[in-house]
């Protein structure tokens, strides 16, 4: 009998020792709407050694779109002597989860682990034959591989891409459907994969799942309170609070800051001629020209009317000069609806460049001369791009 008191003892303390640990990853997700600080503390919690304590973590996510799997984020060494350098820091510095978890702002900048990288460039289509992590989804089940032999019988690609030996998967879920998929292993210690691990890992991947969609309908309602709406460009409020944030990092990494302002040439006449929805349709036009051919690091906006504002991060002026001429001559080549009764006969744009700190100090400073270049390049004839320079200066006084 006190036997098995003791037994029910310990499986009372090693519940509430459980409860705690996701009552605490539960509140660290909760902390925060942005989604890959969520991921991060997702897979932070599977790896930490007290958290669930993989050696590995790598989160997929489902596009509903494409019906492809898209890895996300993975967390992990990749070798024995990496593990121990980590583990060692960790036994030192008496780290725990809140000790990772604050460190997100060093992976958000660093990121470019070789498992990050080769995780985010995975795609696994949604069928039978895409692998187990397909499955994963597919069927809404985990899958534990934890012997040589069961290992052996598995032929996909994306495990050994991974290198991936025994290991587990689990189905991330929202309130009625799959979104995602967790594969954690312990790639360096080699420790035996349990179904109490498949327990535990289960009952936090629906915790993560609720707390990932969360996210994405919060990141869902900020696009649209920040998108133009005809366009489909960030508005003029989102571009303020933009210039803010690139305006901060420019000075903190003492990096160039350039903003391009660019005004679509006789919009007026066009849009008196034919109305309001053909220049909606020119707008939308631009809008769209313009997301295609910005880099993935910049912002495009529209900053009012028949004028909009392109961000350029650690961009020098040499350079933001021959993009915005790249962008022009896209613009001057591209035939618009009914372009012919313009007075050029066609639509065309004119373009004006200023680069913190070269040309200004701080944020309206840069917005104004930016403005005032592109004023400039109306009054050399239009069609044209123009750099600020300290010259305007003097022609305008």
């Amino acid at each position: 009998m006190e036997k098995e008191i003791e037994l029910l003892k310990k499986e009372i303390e090693k519940a509430k020792a459980e409860l705690s640990m996701l009552y605490e990853i539960g509140n660290a997700m909760h902390s925060t709407l942005n989604l890959d600080e969520i991921l991060y503390i997702i897979l932070t919690a599977v790896t930490a050694h007290t958290g669930l304590g993989f050696n590995r973590a790598m989160l997929f996510m489902v596009n509903e779109k494409e019906r492809l799997l898209e890895g996300r984020m993975g967390i992990g060494p990749q070798s024995g002597e990496e593990a121990y350098h980590i583990w060692k820091k960790i036994e030192t510095e008496k780290m725990d989860l809140n000790d990772f978890i604050e460190a997100y702002k060093e992976f958000s900048t660093r990121g470019d682990s070789p498992l990050n990288n080769l995780v985010k460039n995975i795609k696994i289509p949604l069928r039978e034959d895409g692998g187990i992590l397909a499955l994963t989804v597919m069927e809404g089940m985990p899958f534990l591989i934890n012997t040589p032999e069961a290992r052996a019988q598995i032929k996909d690609a994306v495990l050994a891409m991974l290198k991936v030996d025994q290991f587990v998967t689990v189905p991330l879920k929202a309130k009625d459907k799959t979104i995602g998929a967790i594969l954690a292993d312990n790639f360096v210690t080699k420790k035996p994969i349990t179904n109490e691990d498949v327990r535990l890992l289960s009952m936090f991947a629906n915790q993560a799942g609720l707390a990932i969609e969360n996210s994405q309908l919060y990141e869902k309602t900020l696009l649209l309170s920040n998108t133009d709406y005809i366009t489909g460009l960030w508005n003029h409020g989102y571009f303020q609070q933009l210039m803010n944030e690139e305006l901060k990092k420019s000075i903190e990494n003492k990096t160039p800051l350039s903003l391009i302002m660019l005004d679509i040439d006789n919009f007026k006449h066009y849009n008196d001629t034919l109305g309001h929805p053909m220049g909606d349709k020119v707008l939308q036009e631009f809008g769209r020209i313009i997301k295609e051919n910005i880099r993935k690091n910049d912002w495009a906006c529209r900053y009012g009317g028949e004028e909009f504002a392109i961000i350029l991060p650690n961009t020098n002026k040499e350079e933001t000069f021959k993009f915005a001429e790249r962008l022009r001559l896209k613009i001057e080549q591209y035939k618009f609806p009914q372009e012919e009764i313009q007075p050029q006969q066609k639509i065309t744009a004119s373009i004006g460049i200023a680069t913190f700190p070269d040309d200004a100090s701080n944020k309206d400073e840069l917005i104004y001369k930016a403005d005032m270049a592109m004023l400039e390049a109306k009054k050399r004839g239009k069609n044209c791009t123009y750099q600020y320079s300290s010259n305007l200066i003097t022609q305008q006084s």
